[in-house]
């Protein structure tokens, strides 16, 4: 039995390493030049666009630009609640050592679970290569190198519903839909996060966003364990 209460609930939202293609050295053009080849792009955008659209999923080509982390714990009434904190700024070392300190300094880093919906196809590995990028050490929790599959504490939500079956991906507003778990993607979804970044400047939305993406991770995490969910009210930022 999972002990939720060192479970912590993580998302990230990234975008590319800059504005515009034009903006990256000659050597990081060629470099995307060249993933660009295999990359699938069915509306033909050119080079420049296509960057914009879709660097920030890559770790080499993108930054962390927030990290929301949600901890369950119990109310006054002894319902189930769950605490959130969100790390963003134009700084994106900053943002890495503040969720860095929370992991290392203030929880049981030798207990700590940690949880996400493609966790382990994308944040976690995503995190700790823009950690190396940025000459910070990993983590405890998320050092992994070396260590046996039943040695890592981590969930991944989309992986208990794959259920060994690789071929499947569902998205965190497709598990919500199936659930009857309020969606996340009301007025932003991942494809808009660079423009909102970049062009409308509005952090503050995609923080927003990115809280509300743990708390839907939460309660699907719930779900998926047959427990009952995490009231709205029951929510606390921090």
């Amino acid at each position: 039995m999972i002990d939720i209460r060192n479970t912590l609930i993580i998302d990230i939202e990234t975008a590319s390493i800059s504005g515009s293609y034009n903006d990256l050295d000659e050597r990081l053009k060629k470099q995307w030049d060249r993933k660009a080849v295999f990359l699938k792009n069915e509306d033909q955008l050119p080079t420049d666009e296509l960057f914009f659209e879709r660097a920030g999923i890559f770790a080499e080509f993108g930054k962390v630009i927030c990290i929301a982390a949600g901890l369950f714990v119990k109310t006054k009434s002894g319902e189930m609640g769950l605490r959130i904190k969100a790390y963003t700024g134009k700084n994106e070392k900053d943002i890495l050592t503040g969720i860095k300190d929370l992991i290392n300094n203030k929880l049981d880093s030798e207990k700590l679970i940690l949880c996400a919906h493609n966790g382990k196809d994308f944040d976690f590995p995503y995190l700790c290569r823009r950690y190396l990028v940025n000459e910070i050490e990993i983590p405890k929790a998320l050092q992994i190198s070396g260590k046996k599959p039943w040695e890592i504490n981590h969930i991944d939500t989309m992986e208990m519903w794959r259920f060994g079956d690789r071929r499947n991906y569902s998205s965190l507003d497709l598990m919500a839909s199936i659930f009857g778990i309020d969606s996340s993607k009301k007025d932003l979804d991942g494809s808009m996060v660079n423009k909102v970044y970049y062009e409308d400047k509005d952090i503050k939305q995609i923080e927003a966003y990115c809280k509300q993406d743990v708390y839907v991770t939460a309660n699907l995490f719930l779900k998926l364990n047959l427990m009952p969910v995490i009231k709205e009210s029951n929510i606390t930022f921090v």
